[in-house]
């Protein structure tokens, strides 16, 4: 029986991206000295993405989504918030137009992985906790619809942040009803953690193969989302500090099966 993940929030609060985390040089001679085994999806016909907020798809996933679109699987991703709350203590107004400006960013990177218009479904962001319930309600349908040999990839439940998490428990509840098979991605894990780290499942961890085009599609499909990576609406540093991107880009993208 799986034991489910503690949540490593409080671990990722101590740790905020005003500072540089764990830094590259240490995953990357970990990854090299140990490698992990590739993950074969020969089985899967169809991919579901969950993403916390417009950008976690990409950050995350963003090559696999690219590679196995370009060999003609089906790819929906499913962006759970708008991303409103990006910048805290903005107003009302100022929510509502990151919210646009972010759904827009979403539509631009998808045709750059070309995938579908992703499914947005609009829940409160930084809130997902409070709507668990309901999410994995949605989410089930989701796959339900999908068909037979459908994957399921969500942020992991461990991650740290408490909206991937939220999500991660979701997702793992609608394959249990589905029988979808779950994957985990950790987005902010290489950030507040190491590879020593007893709470990250390694055990269950493999990377994913992709292409050098899907990384370059990756790498594109990140540079959409400039609300993220550029300072906005009269902040003085971007949401996202500019170690973030090459990190994951640098990493690979890992999963936990």
């Amino acid at each position: 029986m799986e034991t489910l993940p503690t949540s490593n929030c409080e671990r990722f609060a101590a740790k905020p991206l005003t500072r540089g985390g764990t830094p590259l040089p240490v995953w990357l001679t970990a990854l090299d000295r140990g490698p992990l085994p590739p993950l074969e999806m020969t089985g899967c016909r169809r991919l579901v993405v969950v993403a916390p907020h417009p950008d976690d798809e990409t950050l995350g996933l963003g090559a696999t989504i690219a590679h196995l679109a370009a060999s003609g699987v089906d790819v929906q991703v499913v962006s759970v918030s708008d991303g409103g709350a990006a910048h805290p203590g903005a107003t009302s107004l100022q929510r509502t137009r990151m919210e646009t400006t972010r759904r827009h960013e979403l539509r631009r990177a998808a045709k750059v992985l070309e995938i579908p218009t992703p499914l947005s479904l609009g829940l409160p962001d930084g809130e997902f906790a409070d709507h668990e319930d309901g999410l994995a309600e949605a989410l089930t349908d989701v796959l339900a619809g999908a068909g037979p040999d459908t994957w399921c990839a969500a942020t992991w439940r461990g991650d740290g942040h408490p909206d991937h998490e939220a999500v991660g428990r979701a997702a793992a509840a609608a394959c249990a009803r589905s029988d979808a098979t779950l994957l985990e991605f950790p987005v902010w894990m290489w950030h507040w953690s190491n590879p020593a780290d007893a709470v990250v499942p390694w055990a269950r961890a493999h990377s994913m193969p992709v292409s050098g085009h899907a990384i370059v599609r990756k790498r594109l499909a990140a540079q959409c989302f400039r609300s993220q990576f550029e300072p906005c609406n009269g902040a003085p540093a971007p949401v996202l500090p500019g170690f973030v991107l090459p990190r994951l880009l640098a990493v690979g993208e890992v999963v936990f099966r």
